[in-house]
């Protein structure tokens, strides 16, 4: 009967060590909020802006210690881009998902520019999004 509990927490512990190495590969899954939040005035009204908290999904160190570097550079790209826009451009929920893609494109393309490669950015997100 020992051996038969002794067969049993190795099994338990053999499946412990695999689900703690498995999770550790997710770790690497960092997101970065840029901040501080990006507040521009729309195209057609200066007196109307778009304030937007933006999110990168980044995998792996490197990745993320290169978003980190050219943040200044990435913000740059946001801003044109957000503030390229009509308030009638980011009235629908399509209208957004629209720029939330633009955005990530913009974010590749400035780390693709800066960096030489955007391999480890797995998508972007609006945390807040407000038109006033």
């Amino acid at each position: 009967m020992p051996i038969i509990l002794l067969i049993l927490s190795l099994f338990c512990l053999s499946d412990f060590a695999f689900a703690k190495s498995a999770g550790e590969t997710e770790a690497g899954i960092e997101y970065l909020q840029m901040k501080p939040k990006f507040i521009v005035n729309l195209a057609d009204q200066p007196r109307k802006y778009l304030r937007i908290n933006v999110d990168l999904m980044v995998e792996g160190k490197r990745s993320i210690m290169k978003v980190r570097k050219h943040f200044p550079a990435l913000r740059h790209a946001l801003i044109i881009l957000f503030s390229e826009k009509a308030e009638a451009d980011v009235q629908t929920q399509e209208q957004r998902e629209k720029l939330r893609e633009d955005a990530l494109y913009a974010v590749k393309r400035t780390l693709d520019k800066y960096a030489r490669n955007s391999d480890g950015v797995r998508d972007l997100f609006f945390t807040e999004f407000l038109v006033q």
